[in-house]
């Protein structure tokens, strides 16, 4: 297993799983993923803490950490997915800068975000702006960690370069980037897998490495047995809203399904409590969801430790397919597996 070794000395293990956190608009306080999640770590977006004025001034005043409440690894994103809302009028330098000034543990340049459609001539140039970005911010950044970010798109020799890349450039932690539209229900594990894999094989094997946007319980132990360390996520909030109910084999649309054809009893404090009731309530299901992503996290650490991964994979994989027999999990898995011999 891999760590994080912050600025002010603290060790984070991982896997560790980022949920995120928005200031003024979320489903679960931070109080609660301290004191009921047991959770060290969140991701906080810093581009919406800076544009408010009363927010950045309070923030810039407290540092993030007090203004938060959670005194935990606190990593930052830099807003570069707002920038499909429109114009951002900030600067990498800015962004950067004001992530450092306000305590920020993980700092996020502001990288340019590769659809899966676009070609490859736009790919590579997103790619190579946000490297210069990243080599702009390796020269400001002295009191946190910089993310390098990996950009390519659908095109696995540019990831390739952009990894090599990093390497030279001397970075310590590595986010895979734009792999969120690549998610999807069917839980098709083939693009990514190949991207974490190839990722593993050319970074420096102590240097972790983070899959923007992981979180679904389902497919994390087989992210994190390719060798994908931290993960971020408002999944539990997002399935929710939708009327899903995740558990680690699957997660189940209960407002569309009979409520007793979910074929798992779970053992989380909130459906202990009110049993079905927790489906009629977003905040409630959201925060079962949180659970369940919790747990995997926690239960992969043991496995890791006690060198069982494959058996729980195996499990895993055999209950999904008898209940969800169109996904293409198993299928991609294998696959993949087949790659590496």
């Amino acid at each position: 297993m891999r760590s994080i070794l912050t600025n002010n000395g603290t060790v984070y293990q991982t896997p560790l799983f980022l949920p995120v956190f928005e200031y003024g608009n979320s489903f679960v306080t931070t109080e609660a993923l301290k004191n009921e999640f047991d959770f060290t770590a969140l991701i906080t977006n810093a581009y919406f803490l800076y544009k408010k004025r009363e927010l950045k001034r309070s923030v810039m005043d407290q540092g993030v950490k007090a203004f938060l409440g959670f005194e935990g690894l606190v990593v930052t994103d830099s807003g570069a997915f707002q920038q499909f809302s429109g114009p951002l009028y900030l600067s990498n330098k800015k962004i950067i800068n004001f992530q450092q000034d306000i305590g920020v543990d993980v700092i996020s340049p502001l990288d340019l975000i590769t659809t899966p459609g676009e070609n490859r001539t736009t790919a590579t140039k997103k790619l190579e702006a946000t490297l210069k970005r990243i080599e702009e911010g390796m020269k400001l950044v002295d009191q946190a960690i910089l993310i390098g970010v990996q950009q390519g798109g659908r095109f696995l020799d540019l990831r390739a370069y952009a990894l090599e890349r990093l390497m030279e450039i001397g970075v310590k932690y590595i986010a895979l980037g734009s792999l969120v539209p690549m998610f999807n229900k069917n839980h098709d594990l083939g693009f990514i897998g190949k991207v974490i894999r190839q990722a593993r094989r050319i970074i420096d094997p102590d240097i972790p490495i983070h899959l923007y946007g992981g979180g679904d319980p389902l497919e994390l132990p087989f992210y994190i047995s390719m060798g994908c360390d931290i993960f971020d996520s408002s999944s539990f909030i997002h399935y929710a809203r939708g009327g899903w109910y995740m558990t680690p084999y699957g997660a189940f649309d209960v407002r569309t399904a009979e409520s007793p054809s979910v074929p798992w009893d779970c053992e989380c404090p909130y459906c202990k409590a009110g049993g079905k009731e927790v489906w009629k309530d977003d905040r409630i299901l959201a925060l079962h969801n949180l659970w369940m992503i919790r747990d995997v996290i926690q239960e992969m650490r043991t496995r890791l430790r006690e060198n069982m991964l494959a058996e729980y994979l195996n499990r895993v994989a055999e209950r999904h397919q008898k209940w969800f027999p169109e996904s293409r999990l198993v299928e991609s898995w294998e696959m993949l597996c087949k790659l590496e011999t």
